[in-house]
């Protein structure tokens, strides 16, 4: 495998939920296989239909992740919709350690943190093409109430507001059509620039979103 200049950099992907986040990952790691590892990061909610501890998540009671947060265990941690998230640095470093490129998948809340840190990721920013399609996705899972919904849009209004931010992330894609989308983030993955400006799809997209 062709790998870029920012190989070694870890991945930092974000995005609200329902951007594709997931399915982007799924499709990179079935066509490279080994070449990426997941960082796991650890939750206090409850696992979903179909989830597994250490695969999705490492599902944790809110007791267990407060002693390691305190303890210095994460590299960045977040509250959402009343449960804990964070990434801990174990898992970071194992990962690149093995030499394969490291991908963690957080909220903007944890892209804040990790930009006081001396990671040195690269920023990815997953949009999704407007309000209406997010809302639609997310109801389509069929695991959301109605409330759960507007929480996370709510979410995503804030996430695409600092995403427009200039130097928020290194790179913007828009999932507005699955292969293309997953063709300029496997670029990003494999350590490759995109040839665009960082703010432009969402400023294309901005009549949608807002």
């Amino acid at each position: 495998m062709m790998s870029g200049p920012h190989w070694f950099r870890p991945l930092v992907l974000s995005g609200p939920s329902g951007s594709g986040k997931s399915t982007l990952l799924k499709r990179l790691f079935a066509e490279h296989p080994g070449q990426f590892a997941f960082s796991v990061s650890h939750t206090t909610r409850t696992p979903r239909p179909g989830e597994v501890d250490g695969i999705q998540y490492h599902f944790v009671s809110r007791e267990d992740f407060s002693s390691l947060r305190d303890r210095g265990g994460f590299v960045e941690n977040a509250e959402f919709s009343g449960n804990l998230y964070g990434t801990s640095k174990q898992a970071i470093a194992s990962i690149v350690e093995s030499g394969k490129r490291c991908i963690l998948d957080i909220e903007v809340q944890g892209v804040r943190q990790i930009k006081c840190t001396d990671l040195n990721p690269v920023y990815c920013f997953i949009a999704p093409p407007s309000l209406s399609i997010l809302r639609n996705r997310l109801i389509g899972r069929g695991t959301e109430t109605d409330v759960a919904v507007e929480k996370r849009l709510k979410t995503a209004l804030e996430e695409i507001e600092y995403a427009r931010l200039p130097g928020a992330h290194d790179h913007i894609i828009v999932n507005d059509d699955l292969d293309r989308a997953y063709g300029l983030f496997k670029s990003v993955a494999l350590g490759n620039p995109i040839p665009s400006d960082p703010l432009a799809p969402l400023e294309q997209a901005a009549d949608q979103i807002q």
